[in-house]
This record gives structure tokens, sequence and C-alpha cells, in this order.
């Protein structure tokens, strides 16, 4: 009996050996199981309770895994979907970068792979959204953390759905990203809101988009003339030109609002060539960006639209 005891450990031992550090990676992320379908997986490093905590929900794109958002280096051989995003890689490189941080993240994935399609399946989706965000609150708020609304492409519907879930933002949420995600913005829906809580102290709107209206995909145009992203940023942008004092900037590869702060920018790449960059966006560090722009750690080490700064970061 005793042997074959030792014979189960061993096998069990050498089997975590066999696992890749990606593999190993993605097995040890806390997962929490909404009633909904919705999975949350939890990056979390080691905390120390008397540092300043912020989580980061990070909201899929259309058609990504945790994993696959997660990233990994990849060969010829492999799905491209694992070298599109490198969250988890850029995570690492943020936590590098500002050490008197503990950084979460917090991967907010459905099971139909797509939040606008999600969230036309349930009723009163925003306000599950909104439990959502809840209970990671509740999970850590004896640390007192501050929250980063953050999603890709149609993450940013997790984001609109949050927002319409409220009358008047928490003040815990910090931080509302949309990378290459302003798709879902109504201005009757959303600017009061938005406004409101943007005069409030130390809140951050931080918004990357391309020129998405000049590409066409199959023979017809990537998106409609109001529903892309470039479009919809820049009706927000405008929408809150004069409250925040935004100004206008036309650089030689992108167009910029931002206040004088940086607490509120928006980022628009032009697109001469009429590709798509969609998730090149992202690459190009563009978590990085949203997550550190405005702060002291904007530009330190790395730089947006240029080459990658966390390659250093990724597992295999």
């Amino acid at each position: 009996m005793r042997l074959l005891v030792l014979a189960f450990y061993l096998f069990a031992s050498l089997g975590l050996q066999a696992q890749t550090a990606f593999q190993q990676k993605i097995h040890s992320l806390v997962q929490i199981q909404m009633d909904s379908g919705v999975t949350l997986s939890i990056d979390e490093p080691i905390i120390y309770p008397q540092k300043p905590t912020e989580i980061v929900i990070y909201a899929l794109p259309n058609g990504n895994t945790t994993a696959q958002t997660f990233g990994k280096k990849v060969d010829d051989t492999e799905d491209w979907h694992y070298n599109i995003q490198h969250i988890g890689a850029q995570s690492a490189f943020v936590r590098q970068t500002d050490q008197g941080t503990n950084y979460i993240i917090v991967y907010a994935e459905n099971k139909y792979k797509s939040w606008p399609s999600w969230r036309r399946q349930y009723q009163h989706s925003d306000r599950l959204i909104r439990n959502m965000v809840d209970k990671i609150y509740e999970k850590y708020q004896a640390l007192k953390p501050q929250i980063t609304l953050s999603g890709h492409s149609g993450g940013g519907s997790f984001v609109f759905g949050y927002i319409n879930a409220y009358e008047i933002l928490p003040n815990y949420i910090e931080r509302i990203v949309f990378l290459e995600a302003t798709y879902g913005y109504e201005p009757q829906k959303h600017l009061a809101k938005l406004k409101s809580w943007l005069q409030q102290k130390n809140k951050f709107l931080q918004v990357i988009a391309y020129n998405d209206s000049v590409v066409v995909y199959n023979g017809k145009p990537l998106v409609s003339a109001t529903g892309g992203t470039l479009y919809r940023s820049k009706l927000m942008a405008r929408d809150l030109q004069t409250t925040f004092e935004l100004k206008y900037k036309d650089e030689n590869d992108r167009e910029v609002w931002k206040n004088k702060s940086e607490n509120i920018a928006f980022l628009l790449i032009k697109n001469p060539e009429a590709k798509i960059l969609h998730t090149i966006l992202v690459e190009k560090n563009g978590f990085i960006h949203l997550v550190f722009n405005g702060t002291k750690f904007s530009g330190k080490h790395y730089q947006f639209w240029a080459n990658r700064a966390y390659d250093n970061n990724l597992l295999k």
C-alpha cells in the first residue's frame, strides 16, 4: 500500500512538472462560476496588505477564451488567438514597473464568447454585470481596492452594461478603459453618468481606437458610418470636451483629445493604409498604456504603438 501511495505522488509530481509554465499559470487562476454562464478568472499575485490594491476587470473580446486572452509564446503551428492580446505578459510588465501596488487582474468570460450576445440573452444583464463587479469588490473589500473596468472589442459592452446599472457610479471605480471598444456608447444613456463620475477626484477615462471607417472587408465596409469605434470615440470626446477642457491635437499618426493631467485621454490611430488594426492596438502595449496613462508611470520603459515592451514576460 505504501508503495502504491508513493507511486501515486510520484506520478502526480511528474504530471505537474510536465506542464508548461503557461499551463501551470492558467490552472492556478482562481475561478468564480456565475449562474449566468460567466466565469471570472482571477490572476492574483502575492498580496501585500500595506500596499494599495488595484483590481483590473478585463472583459474578454469576442471569440476569445481566457487562456487565449492571457496569451503565450507561439510558433507557426499554434492558434493565432494566443498571440493577439498578451494581457498576462502586459500585466506582469505593469507589476514589475509599479512595484508599490498590488495588481489583481480579473478575466471576465461568458459562454457565448461575446458580451453583446450574452447581454441579449438576459433580460436583466446590466444588473447581473453589476453583481459580478460587486462580488469581486466584496472578495477584496478588506484591502480597500480601487477598480478599473476595461475591455477590448465586444468587452466594451460589459463596461457599458455596468454603467447602465447605476445612477451614480461607485467611488471605488477609479478607471474606465475602452481598448478599441466604444461601439456601444450612447450619449443619452452614458454621458451624464460619465460626467458626474469624472468630476470626482482621481478618476480616469482612457480610450484607444483607430480609424476603422476606411476598412473594407470581403468587399464591404467593416463598420457602418456611425457604428465603428472611431466615430463613437470621437463622439464621446466631443461630448466631454467643453466640460473637462479637452485639447485636440492632430499628430503624425494619431488624433488626440486630452486634458492637462491626461486622466482623460482619447488616442485615435490614423489608418492611411486602411488595415484592420483591431487587435494590434492591444498588442502594441495598449493594455499597459491604459492602466498607466495619467500616472507617473506613463511611458516608463514602454511606448504605446511601438514594439512590445513585455516580450520577456511571455510564458511558453
